[in-house]
């Protein structure tokens, strides 16, 4: 079980579940919305229990997503596409160790400039779910 929220506390969630196939997001999408890349596991939708979510908006990213953040304070804290079961946790809105690490970065050819990936994980031109 883990236990995250946004910066406020306007979100707080429980995911009831170990987070998976956790990622490193370089798009152009996930570096505007949060100021970086978008670090990120993933959990079923079912599995995620929202304890306070009066602040908690959804944002149309495209014609098949939407990004969850907070109104009040601007955190970035979900990504999910329409037809999938899953919805994307954003790792450091965790409280405490989230037990993962990332497995692998996608959409790099998207990265920014301003830093390198050396880390010697997988790197994807995409994504590929």
């Amino acid at each position: 079980m883990h236990q995250g929220s946004c910066l406020c506390g306007g979100v707080v969630f429980e995911v009831a579940q170990v987070l998976s196939d956790p990622i490193g997001c370089h798009c152009r999408q996930c570096r505007q919305q949060s100021g970086h890349y978008f670090a990120a596991g993933h959990a079923e939708t079912r599995a995620i229990r929202f304890i306070e979510d009066a602040s908690l908006v959804w944002y149309r990213a495209s014609a098949s997503a939407s990004r969850g953040f907070c109104r009040t304070c601007g955190s970035t804290l979900f990504w999910r596409g329409d037809m999938s079961p899953q919805t994307a946790v954003a790792l450091g809105a965790i409280d405490g160790q989230t037990g993962v690490t990332l497995g692998r970065h996608c959409w790099v050819q998207a990265k920014g400039d301003y830093y390198d990936l050396q880390d010697g994980l997988p790197q994807q031109e995409g994504f590929d779910g």
